[in-house]
């Protein structure tokens, strides 16, 4: 990936943003097409007919690809609104919201809800209340992460308790989601999802100036024109549509839009909106190659894509850590 991101400049003039953007979706899609006819530890040519093709192994790509992307572009989002490099998706508490909704789902029998449903319900539910929270208590920058923070752990604990209190049926299917799988993707999960998520993207990415400012401080800010209450909240509500419906898609998948966007950080000095686009594709090409190696490594066994990641995130969090001590990563 990082080869195909430093090119050299053609003699031609052209800049090398033009051949990098040129040159990604011909990866991108070489790279998809070697994932399609990947199974059961063999590789063939992927064939359109095979269901096993077209009902199950696409979905699966497609989800992978979103959902990388969704939490990548949240990530570089709420890093700089927090102008901290380690915040993550999961800081507004959108994810535990998520959890809750989908566990007192199961955890009731149903209710004639759709575990995708509950999902995005609870994440987005969760999120306005802390909006509202912080608006409330005229809380900040800091005060937005801090009720984040309560209010996800709180959830955390009734998910703990409901699972407690639940027979083992429940346990299991809640555990299953819980764990940040990409093995049940079907392509009716998307049409409700990716309006709420192409809305987010397109509102964070409109953002991309206005939290550059933010990361020069909310005094700066002010100064260059920037609302910074509004700012704060719909970079927050961008995230939350992201994140919810990532979790909606996959269930808990962590360390992803903590870690990509550092590493699109380490080889790219542009704007906010760019470092966004690039954190994007990344986190989707990363994504799927997490829940290809879950799939593929110990077959028969599909370990999900969320425990693959919550291995490989701990050492990048560590790294990350020490670089920022040392001063060599931006928020």
């Amino acid at each position: 990936m990082r080869a195909a991101i430093v090119l050299p400049r053609r003699s031609g003039g052209l800049p090398p943003q033009f051949w990098r953007w040129l040159c990604l979706p011909p990866l991108a899609a070489l790279l998809i097409w070697l994932i399609l006819g990947l199974g059961g530890g063999q590789w063939a040519v992927p064939d359109w007919q095979d269901p096993l093709v077209s009902r199950l192994r696409w979905p699966r790509i497609l989800n992978a690809l979103l959902v990388g992307s969704a939490l990548s572009l949240a990530g570089a989002g709420l890093q700089a609104l927090f102008r901290n490099p380690l915040a993550d998706p999961g800081l507004l508490g959108t994810s535990a919201g998520s959890a809750l909704g989908v566990v007192l789902v199961i955890a009731l029998g149903g209710l004639g809800v759709s575990v995708p449903l509950a999902a995005f319900v609870g994440g987005l539910a969760v999120t306005m209340l802390i909006l509202l929270l912080n608006q409330l208590l005229r809380g900040g920058q800091a005060g937005l992460l801090m009720i984040g923070v309560v209010i996800g752990a709180s959830c955390a604990a009734m998910v703990s308790l409901l699972l407690f209190l639940s027979d083992d049926l429940t346990l299991r299917g809640a555990s299953n989601w819980l764990a940040g799988s990409l093995a049940e993707s079907r392509f009716a999960d998307h049409q409700y999802v990716w309006p709420v998520m192409l809305v987010g993207a397109v509102l964070m990415l409109a953002l991309g100036r206005d939290l550059d400012c933010l990361l020069l401080g909310d005094e700066v800010a002010r100064s260059m024109g920037v609302r910074v209450g509004r700012t704060r909240g719909l970079a927050a509500m961008a995230a939350a549509m992201l994140t919810g419906g990532a979790v909606t898609l996959s269930g808990l998948i962590g360390f992803i839009g903590m870690m990509v966007p550092n590493a699109v950080a380490l080889c790219h000095q542009g704007s906010r909106r760019q470092l966004m686009l690039h954190a994007s594709w990344v986190g989707a090409l990363t994504l799927l190659l997490i829940d290809t190696l879950g799939r593929e490594a110990v077959y028969p066994v599909d370990l999900p894509a969320g425990v693959v990641a919550a291995f490989a995130g701990p050492p990048c969090f560590l790294w990350l850590f020490w670089r920022l001590q040392k001063g060599g990563l931006r928020g």
